[in-house]
């Protein structure tokens, strides 16, 4: 039997006593020791009776047990569903019984939060703690170390990725096996990463950054990986000295920089430093330049395709660019029918190939509105390419905001400061931040006569939404700026506030 995507990040690393997992505290996990427990996990995903198809969701914190039961969720044909730890019980709700998810696997702090929501919706609830009743790695102590993958062809679904829509409500992008693994293929030989590779690793694994680009990569190059539970720039700076390559959102970087042991120094023995899910200022190129000697290497990509740009590994990095397309992605700039735009003029970016999802999980019409009928993927991003064939992202349709490399859609947070009391409406926008990239800002039309609770409106905030959707500045106005047609001018709202944070 095959089942492409575990043959060629796992299978290859059966009876590989090198070390994989370096962890913070100098202990080390071998591939294979990797595959073991990946392996004892799957044998316990289908005794509880998950079959190829079925849903595992997690929201767990960073850890090898939690990449094992991605590796397992693969051998065994199970859809694995990674949730943002900072995603409240509201929202969790919304996931679990829109995916249909067989089995949830949570932190034990937030067992007791989501035993209802699991039973609601049919789902067993295990925590990935070592021990304790309910406990998935104590439960799968003693199963066997072997496991045969089941057949799987690079079509069938392997991953369901959230994201939150204009709407407020949010998608399931289904990314088949063929999706992540033409990916990593890409993104390994682009990169040139290697087994001599140590990649530290600070990213979150809830998310395409950390989860595909670089755990992905590293297995199917047998490269290592430094695993840090978050991102700490003290704790980065001790542990850069053991690897070679390091992978970041732009806030990973200017906090470096703002270390003054951060210099060429501490980062003589490294050959790559990328960055994405989210803008990086061309200001923060040069600084870390200057202080480096290293020039950044930014891409572009989004959950729906995975990556889908890279400035080139040999050859110019350009500042404010994403580079060009992936070997076998194509990429076009449009206006809003469809047509193709000559170059150098601003549309909004297409993309098709074998890094594109497959569509939205249950959402058939959405999925249709957003393929063109050539396959070509909507992005919604508006970009432009330049006349050397370099890709530059000059904004987002929909008023995305992307904050510390997490989407934040401000429709979301614009209905709950709606219905706050005293506030008439809202409206949310991003506004530039050194640290973040960008952050959301609510401003809040009053209503006649009323003072809102600034107060209590975060309060309420706090416990619907995740941290990083909170608007970073709430302010009350007496009315938002309206067009002829009566559609609030978001864009003048953004060039008023612009400096906020400056």
């Amino acid at each position: 039997m095959t089942n492409p995507l575990y043959d060629r990040l796992f299978g290859q690393h059966l009876g590989n006593d090198r070390a994989f997992l370096i962890l913070p505290d100098g202990s080390t996990i071998s591939f294979d020791g990797f595959l073991r427990m990946a392996h004892r996990y799957a044998n316990l995903l289908t005794a509880r009776g998950l079959a190829p198809g079925d849903r595992v969701a997690m929201q767990v914190p960073k850890s090898p047990e939690a990449l094992a039961v991605t590796a397992a969720a693969v051998a065994a044909g199970i859809v694995f569903l990674p949730l943002n730890t900072a995603y409240t019980a509201p929202e969790l709700d919304y996931f679990i019984g829109n995916s249909g998810a067989g089995l949830v696997l949570c932190d034990p702090a937030s067992e007791s939060a989501l035993a209802p929501i699991a039973s609601r919706h049919g789902a067993s609830l295990m925590t990935l703690g070592a021990k304790g009743e309910g406990s998935f790695p104590a439960a799968a102590e003693g199963l066997p170390e072997t496991f045969a993958p089941v057949e799987r062809t690079r079509e069938d679904l392997a991953a369901l990725l959230y994201t939150s829509g204009t709407t407020g409500r949010s998608k399931g992008a289904m990314l088949t096996q063929n999706n992540l693994l033409s990916n990593a293929e890409a993104l390994a030989d682009l990169w040139r990463f290697t087994r001599d590779d140590v990649l530290l690793h600070a990213l979150p694994i809830f998310h395409t950054h950390g989860l595909f680009v670089a755990t992905n990569t590293c297995l199917l190059a047998g490269a290592q990986m430094i695993l840090m539970p978050k991102f700490n720039t003290a704790e980065a700076l001790r542990l850069l000295p053991q690897a070679t390559v390091m992978m970041g959102v732009p806030t990973f970087y200017t906090r470096l920089l703002d270390d003054p042991g951060f210099d060429r120094a501490a980062t003589a023995h490294m050959r790559l430093f990328v960055s994405g899910s989210a803008p990086l200022l061309a200001d923060t190129h040069r600084q870390f330049e200057d202080r480096t000697g290293h020039r950044i290497l930014e891409r572009y990509g989004m959950t729906e395709t995975n990556m889908t740009c890279s400035n080139p590994y040999e050859g110019e990095r350009r500042p404010g660019t994403v580079g060009f397309a992936l070997p076998e992605v194509e990429i076009r700039v449009c206006d809003p029918s469809g047509k193709e735009l000559p170059q150098g003029e601003i549309g909004t970016l297409e993309v098709r190939g074998p890094n594109v999802f497959s569509g939205y999980w249950q959402m058939p019409e959405k999925t249709a509105a957003e393929f063109r009928p050539d396959g070509f993927f909507i992005t919604g991003d508006l970009s432009r390419i330049d006349a050397d064939g370099y890709v530059h992202i000059v904004g987002r349709g929909k008023d995305l905001i992307i904050s510390g490399g997490f989407n934040v859609y401000p429709k979301e947070i614009e209905e709950l400061l709606d219905a706050q009391p005293g506030v008439l409406e809202s409206a949310v926008i991003g506004v530039p931040h050194p640290d973040f990239g960008e952050v959301a800002v609510g401003l809040l039309a009053r209503e006649p006569g009323a003072a809102p609770d600034l107060a209590a409106i975060e309060a309420d905030l706090a416990a619907k939404l995740a941290r990083f959707k909170h608007p970073k500045r709430l302010i009350v106005v007496d009315e938002l700026p309206r067009n002829t047609m009566g559609k609030v001018q978001k864009a003048a709202l953004r060039a008023e506030h612009a400096g906020l944070f400056a």
